[in-house]
């Protein structure tokens, strides 16, 4: 298979004949799978037992055709041995932990991490006795020093959401490796398009598949990558668990899929244009894009990723009503909390979240930020709308 995205993103993972002579992978709406006869369910828990790769499916909890084949075309996406499929990001991120750590282990996480991973990690992993250590995504001695006998997992998120400051991960790695540390990092926000941190020596890579790699804003998936190793402890654990996603939103990703190479490029044109834009505009205080030289990890960025997609995150030069009413003049977006689609989706941070004032400020989320999270439009139109509703505030 070639190396090239586009011709990824379309043919792999998929068989050349499908059932029926279908040309789209089917849909196989089924919880259970029958056998032929005893002999049949014999051989096929021996092989099991035995370690080997089952040749056909069982029970709906632990595989499913459909599903089957979106993993592997995830993980030649991100250059990894396997993948699977969850029912969203958050599920991928909590069954991983909970395969990894045990009772009295240590993670090290990065502040600027999803909210909802740390909630989980601080409130949820706690009661267990499982610690966690937050460190910002630029300092390396910190990160470094946070490290103990007992860590055994590394958190980090590349872009972070909403200010999309960018680690740097190979420096992560030579930290982590030494003391035999798992690496493990949400690139949602970068996709393999444009960062594949597998290539940097990162153990393991995750995504919110409900996002970008959907990218049509019709489905909930969450997706781990990295060696057969690995996933097949975690694996194990979904079945337990219970985290399978559904086949028909596994059939809804595969679709999403063999266009993601070509909608992150417009994406990233996209977002480098309005970043540009709004970086000059007097209305604007500041723009945080990892495209433009005055973000700070705008060399990190450089160095690590191909493009640097489709969220533009600003603040306005007002107060929480202004912002507000700055959103409202906007003719082409959506408002919403979520991005990756191919309709652009803008939110207000402050407004959105149900934080009083001073827990915002410490959160560092100002009344005045916005979230704007560019689909494929016209940067052309995407702009001129920008510009009437600053000049309307």
């Amino acid at each position: 298979m070639t190396n090239h995205f586009s011709t990824q993103a379309v043919h792999a993972g998929e068989e050349k004949r499908k059932p029926y002579g279908a040309l789209t992978t089917p849909i196989v709406q089924t919880s259970t799978y029958t056998f032929e006869d005893t002999a049949e369910i014999l051989d096929f828990m021996r092989r099991k037992a035995d370690g080997a790769t089952p040749v056909r499916d069982e029970y709906g909890r632990y595989s499913n055709p459909t599903q089957s084949a979106a993993e592997r075309k995830i993980a030649a996406l991100e250059g990894g041995e396997r993948a699977l499929l969850f029912a969203s990001g958050m599920c991928a991120i909590t069954t991983t932990m909970l395969t990894l750590l045990s009772s009295g282990d240590h993670v090290v996480m990065v502040s600027g991490c999803y909210r909802r991973t740390r909630e989980f990690a601080l409130s949820f992993l706690s009661r267990w006795g499982i610690e966690t250590t937050l460190v910002p995504i630029d300092e390396p001695d910190e990160l470094a020093a946070a490290i103990r006998p007992t860590t055994r997992l590394i958190f980090g998120e590349t872009p972070t959401n909403p200010y999309l400051r960018v680690m740097d991960l190979p420096r992560m790695v030579e930290i982590a490796r030494p003391h035999d540390v798992t690496t493990m990092v949400d690139s949602t926000f970068a996709t393999p398009i444009n960062l594949r941190p597998l290539e940097h020596g990162v153990d393991l890579v995750i995504h919110s598949a409900t996002k970008y790699l959907g990218g049509h804003n019709d489905l909930l998936a969450g997706a781990v990558i990295g060696s057969s190793q690995l996933l097949a402890r975690i694996e194990e654990a979904r079945g337990v668990l219970g985290g399978m996603g559904t086949p028909y939103d596994a059939y809804l990703l595969l679709r999403g899929l063999k266009t993601l190479d070509l909608r992150v490029r417009r994406q990233n044109e996209n977002g480098q244009r309005v970043a540009e834009f709004l970086d000059g505009h007097p209305a604007v205080h500041r723009v945080y894009y990892p495209g433009l030289p005055t973000h700070l990890d705008y060399e990190v960025a450089r160095r690590q990723m191909t493009g640097f997609g489709g969220v533009v995150s600003f603040e306005i030069n007002g107060d929480m009503d202004k912002t507000g009413r700055f959103i409202d003049l906007l003719r082409l977006p959506y408002i919403g909390p979520t991005l990756g689609g191919v309709e652009s989706i803008v939110e207000q941070p402050a407004a959105l979240l149900s934080l009083k004032p001073e827990e915002r400020r410490e959160a560092g989320i100002g009344d005045n930020l916005v979230r704007y999270a560019l689909g494929i439009e016209d940067a052309d139109d995407l702009i001129a709308d920008l510009s009437q509703a600053l000049a309307g505030v």
